[in-house]
């Protein structure tokens, strides 16, 4: 009997299924690829079971395998973290062929990736870019910045078009790009006399999904939230507490495009300002109609709409700092 054994690499070494460890405890010799430093075999030799180099290539192996078989012997094989193509369609191969041998091949899922295992494999190759590519050797925050900015829109645009499999590809670029921001932090140097210091993905991360804790107490403690508007409610009252900001402007990046700076701004300034007249309500077409002929009239002008809109966000954010 072979039982030829899958194992994840995105999964801790030993982490096997109960089914997997039988299979091991109970052959009678264990094989593995000479050379193959795998964490997984590293796992099951520290537990007291021996395995066996088997030098060469995938023919050379499946005939160890098949020379043990034949002399009746259990015999089970630790696939390497490659996944051992070559050696997989030879038992493939065996397990087509008829008539039958009368040794038996079993293929054994030994361990299986969790959700987000591959973000895993993200983590690995940035890291080897880092190490070995000259191009992102050089790179910095900064040098990035507009890569990050790029990615972003290319994901709104992926969005707008509603075509699902672009959306993916976007979102893995925008992805890299914040895998790649973590990865340029691990080699800043502490400053001494500050706080400042190397931080990784595993931070990031660590620190959203804190975050997410604490503003869904609903979810993850005992608050009751049984609408959305509640939901929003105790979400901002949890960020103010924590941000403890001297303005309800203070946080907005200034950096938004105009349009998206003038919403941010005007939805704090609610918090602040008495609510303003405005004439009913305008449906979606309505509003980008509108805002399409103040752009016309701008241009006829000579007006750039851009910086006017930011002038007159501008006026406002200092109307609200007055109202405080």
């Amino acid at each position: 009997m072979i039982k030829v054994v899958l194992t994840s690499p995105r999964v801790a070494p030993g982490l096997l299924t109960r089914a997997a460890w039988q299979a091991l405890e109970r052959a009678e010799v264990i094989g593995a690829a000479a050379g193959v430093e795998s964490p997984t075999v590293q796992a099951v030799v520290g537990s007291g079971l021996v395995v066996t180099s088997v030098e060469g290539g995938a023919d050379e192996q499946w005939s160890w395998l098949v020379s043990a078989a034949s002399e009746g012997r259990a015999v089970a094989w630790l696939v390497g973290e490659d996944g051992e193509p070559a050696l997989l369609r030879l038992v493939a191969d065996h397990l087509a062929r008829e008539p039958r041998p009368a040794y038996e091949v079993e293929i054994l899922h030994g361990s299986y990736d969790v959700p987000g295992a591959r973000l895993i494999d993200l983590v690995q190759v940035m890291d080897r870019l880092r190490r070995n590519c000259p191009w992102d050797q050089e790179q910095t925050h900064e040098s990035l910045a507009k890569y990050l900015l790029e990615e972003t829109y290319e994901t709104l645009e992926a969005i707008g078009t509603g075509d699902s499999e672009h959306l993916r590809e976007e979102l893995g670029d925008l992805l890299l790009q914040v895998v790649f921001h973590a990865r340029i932090a691990e080699e800043t140097v502490e400053d001494p006399d500050g706080d400042d210091g190397p931080w990784s993905i595993d931070d990031v991360a660590g620190g959203i999904v804190e975050k997410l804790i604490r503003r869904h107490p609903h979810v993850f403690g005992s608050v009751d939230a049984t609408d959305v508007a509640t939901v929003e409610a105790n979400w901002e009252t949890i960020k103010a507490a924590e941000k403890q900001r001297s303005s309800v402007l203070e946080g907005i990046p200034l950096a938004l495009p105009a349009l998206a700076l003038a919403d941010k701004v005007l939805s704090r300034a609610a918090k602040v300002l008495p609510p303003a007249d405005t004439a009913g309500e305008l449906a979606e077409e309505q509003v980008g109609a509108a805002l399409l002929h103040l752009v016309r009239q701008a241009r006829s002008a000579g007006v750039d709409p851009e910086q006017a809109l930011r002038n007159a966000v501008r006026q406002l954010a200092e109307q609200v700092r007055a109202a405080e």
